[in-house]
């Protein structure tokens, strides 16, 4: 019996074998020696005997043994030798009774390396074991900047809470995240029955992934169940079944396409064209179809300038599509469970289009989306790597271009200053370009940076501070809110008591809303969403006629002329304003001489232009009420994750 098993056991190891070297890779085992020559070892740590995850057995600890085996721990030496023999003896122990000895192994960045028991995995991982008995010794890497290495760190914290070593990721933030989901008390030590319960809902996740072929995806199984416990909740995921699991895994399988390219995104610029009717047209029919349409706010938008703005493109549908559309709106939606609950209701309700207008409403509008696929739902942000749901944004900074300009040629001592909220993707390229704008008609020009949103800071001392350092031009908030009689907004000059109001950059969000609903009623959305590996953002512009600027009499004719020619040339696409050579404050070239900067580009910019005097703030810098949305789009972090999907995509 034991010559039949090593048998089939040694032409699985010579199949590995020769697949390894037609692809050039190592045919033999990896040798921990090896690995760690040149590595920083710090320290040594023992963890005593614990079960291992067979799967997470890699190699050997030394050479002396690695040529005996293929790289998947199966035989390559002939039968009637003493390894052959012994290999065989330990077989057929296996089939009687059960290995029960523990191994010895070295641990290091959570893979396991064999000092003794090489031909017992063997055996083990013939028989499709899934864990062995093991001495562990962790080795342990000196602390770097090396992704590997941080995401190990965090793992070893993960580790002395939950003595858990069958779950790995492959970013940073994903262990702290899972605990966060799974424990009451993210800091507590885990329980038996939390370990068991866990355990067991991790084995059904992974049997039900692989079995639809979860395994040929470039993830671990650890990345795709962190997003299934996170749409679903880890309470749902720990009762469900291996049959109900596999449902909801088919439901999320295009966000883990999505997650196993990288979360790359596809910023869509201009409306997608197909040659189709106008909105208006689609419904002139002797039925006209009316669509019921939705907004989602987390405030009131009385109360809130962003909010108003979207408010009032609900209402441009109402004045302009009374007969073709139905809107209705829910606000001051408290929590995420707050906001399933109102979307779930307004399906319920014969809602077909739903808007989320902040970013704080994603994670609400895929757990929805993943369960309603009849539904449309759309959130307003950028940088968004979801393919249930799609995100459009303004690109604002082409009519900041221009607020830049009309400042840079009304200001007699070159001195600007620029009022920003909260440092998130897209604001720090509205910051940019409008100092270029300025530079462009003024080579003296500089841009004064200030926050309102960081600590000790408020719009009146920002605005104080201006006056005491002959800063009269401000470029300020987009929006006012609704009833105030605030006319400090948009491009002004201070002069003396006197605010004297020069141009309005704005959004026309109900345009911009209009040419949303026409891209779902006409199929253009559904067309887009046929990449099935990237999220879909639309960032649309002055061509799309969802932004402009509006200048008012206090504007010299030359100016607005010059600035309409400017806005015609961006519109047209033949003018850029992220075009030639570009330096940041540290005086880096961030864009080449005659080229233009691409979309992601511009989108992830994490630097200021050098004739902007200021910074961008960290995380720990803003105010409580701020930290949330900079924590989830803050630039920093959003272009820091950029950088390193794509190292992690370079390393594959």
């Amino acid at each position: 019996m034991s010559y039949v098993e090593y048998e089939k056991a040694q032409k699985l190891g010579l199949k590995a074998f020769k697949n390894a070297v037609s692809k050039g890779e190592n045919e033999y085992l990896p040798v921990l020696d090896e690995i760690l020559e040149g590595v920083d070892i710090v320290g040594e740590m023992s963890l005593g005997i614990v079960q291992i995850p067979l799967d997470r057995i890699v190699g050997t600890s030394n050479v002396g043994r690695t040529y005996a085996f293929a790289n998947n721990f199966m035989p390559l030496l002939d039968y009637k030798t003493e390894f052959g023999a012994k290999w065989s003896a330990l077989c057929d122990s296996q089939i009687e009774e059960g290995i029960r000895d523990p191994i010895k192994v070295y641990e290091y960045m959570n893979k396991f390396y064999v000092v003794e028991g090489n031909k017992r995995v063997s055996v083990m991982k013939y028989f499709d074991a899934v864990t062995i008995p093991a001495q562990v010794t962790r080795k342990i890497p000196k602390k770097t900047d090396d992704l590997q290495v941080k995401i190990y760190y965090e793992f070893m914290d993960f580790y002395k809470l939950t003595e858990i070593n069958y779950i790995w990721f492959s970013q940073e933030g994903c262990f702290r995240r899972l605990l966060e989901l799974t424990s009451p008390d993210p800091d507590a030590e885990w329980t038996d029955e939390q370990k068991l319960d866990f355990g067991s809902a991790n084995h059904r996740f992974c049997v039900s992934f692989k079995a639809l072929g979860g395994d040929k995806l470039p993830l671990t199984n650890s990345d795709t169940l962190l997003i299934f416990i996170d749409i679903y909740g880890y309470e749902a995921v720990k009762n469900m079944t291996e049959a109900e699991m596999k449902e909801k895994i088919k439901l999320l399988w295009d966000e883990f396409l999505i997650e196993s390219k990288g979360r790359e995104v596809e910023l869509h610029m201009e409306p997608t064209k197909l040659g189709r009717k106008k909105l208006m047209d689609y419904f002139r029919s002797s039925t006209p179809k009316k669509v019921m349409v939705a907004f989602v706010f987390n405030k009131d938008p009385q109360e809130s300038e962003w909010l108003y703005g979207h408010e009032l493109g609900r209402l441009y549908l109402d004045e302009h599509y009374p007969d073709t559309i139905k809107t209705l709106k829910v606000h001051n939606i408290a929590s995420e469970e707050e906001a399933i609950s109102a979307m779930e209701d307004l399906i319920a309700m014969g809602v077909s289009i739903i808007f989320t207008t902040t970013p704080q409403l994603i994670s609400a509008s895929v757990k929805v989306a993943v369960n309603h696929p009849e539904a449309t739902i759309m959130n307003c942000s950028l940088n968004t790597s979801h393919k249930v749901i799609s995100t459009y944004y303004a690109r604002l900074y082409e009519v900041k271009f221009l607020a830049g300009m009309i400042a840079g040629a009304l200001s007699k001592n070159g001195k600007i200053g620029y009022v920003a909220d909260y440092p998130i993707v897209g604001m720090t390229a509205n910051i940019n370009a409008f100092a270029l704008g300025a530079r462009m008609v003024n080579p003296y020009a500089k841009v004064y940076l200030e926050w309102t949103t960081v600590k000790g800071n408020t719009r009146e001392n920002v605005l104080r501070e201006f006056e005491e350092n002959g800063i009269e031009y401000i470029s300020d908030q987009v929006m006012i809110k609704p009833n105030s009689h605030n006319r400090r907004y948009g491009l002004y000059h201070i002069e003396g008591d006197e605010t004297i109001n020069l141009a309005f950059p704005l959004y026309q969000w109900g345009e911009f809303y209009a040419k949303l609903i026409e891209s779902v009623v006409n199929g253009a959305i559904k067309q887009d969403d046929a990449v099935k590996t990237k999220a879909i953002n639309y960032w649309w512009g002055l061509s799309a006629e969802v932004v402009d600027i509006i200048c008012s009499n206090k504007v010299p004719e030359g100016t607005k002329q010059l600035v309409g020619i400017i806005g015609k040339l961006i519109r047209e696409n033949s003018f850029h304003p992220f075009y030639g050579v570009l330096r940041a404050q540290d005086h880096t070239i961030k864009n080449e001489d005659e080229e233009i900067m691409t979309p992601e580009e511009i989108m992830l910019m994490n630097w200021l232009v050098d004739n902007v005097e200021g910074e961008i703030p960290d995380v720990e810098d803003m105010k409580d009420e701020a930290k949330s949305i900079v924590e989830q789009k803050g630039v920093k972090d959003e272009a820091k994750a950029d950088a390193e999907q794509k190292e992690v995509k370079d390393e594959d």
